[in-house]
């Protein structure tokens, strides 16, 4: 298990990496490398007793930087018309 998160995490990266055009896509990676995270914090962490509250603390951290990003993305949608990351310019915000 551990091992699948690893991959799951540079897989993740990869993605993150690759497609740096779209911002939806980037969320979806970072998404990807949460889960990956908290499959590789579950190996690690079964091995010890009493530590389910960190990985209580993963999923609600997970769950809220999907939202945020999420709401983030829409609102860059409704003001600039696409998720380019390219049209994104700080003078215009």
């Amino acid at each position: 298990m551990m091992m699948l998160g690893m991959m799951m995490v540079v897989g993740g990266l990869l993605g993150f990496l690759g497609v740096y055009k779209h911002a939806l896509s980037m969320l979806l990676s970072l998404e990807f490398m949460v889960l990956g995270l908290v499959m590789l914090l579950g190996g690690v962490l079964s091995l010890m007793i009493g530590e389910g509250y960190f990985m209580l603390v993963l999923f609600t951290f997970g769950a809220c930087e999907g939202a945020l990003g999420l709401s983030i993305i829409v609102s860059f949608i409704r003001s600039h018309g696409s998720e380019y990351i390219f049209n994104l310019s700080v003078m215009e915000c």
